[in-house]
């Protein structure tokens, strides 16, 4: 099982990048505290997602945006510089602004679910 739920702040704009599919995905970059931690204090994490299909409205995000993520988390490979590197990263499902609280309780509840023992 591969589920993933994020609440952080978008570290900088979103950065809309078409493959060479054709396909776009919006790359994001959240930064994430500990929990229970308070914003001053924490040490804070950079997350990076990949929204694939990413609605319209999401390009209109600013850096600073609090965001929830669903999504499940991916390592890929690729070439560069002659060498094959690795990224880990957050492929996104669904993406809600944190204040959104009936969204967002769909999208925990939506987690929940995958996570509940089949039967």
């Amino acid at each position: 099982m591969n589920v993933v739920v994020i609440d952080g702040r978008l570290s900088r704009p979103p950065e809309l990048r078409v493959l060479p599919s054709g396909d776009e995905v919006l790359a994001l970059e959240l930064s994430v505290g500990p929990a229970g931690s308070s914003a001053e204090s924490a040490r804070h994490e950079s997350v990076p997602v990949s929204w694939p299909a990413a609605p319209a409205w999401a390009s209109g995000l600013e850096a600073g945006a609090q965001l929830v993520v669903l999504g499940r988390v991916r390592r890929r490979f690729f070439r560069a510089g002659g060498q094959t590197q690795s990224r880990t990263e957050v492929v996104a499902e669904k993406v809600v602004p944190a204040g959104q609280r009936r969204r967002v309780a769909g999208v925990l509840a939506g987690a929940a679910a995958r996570l509940a023992p089949p039967g």
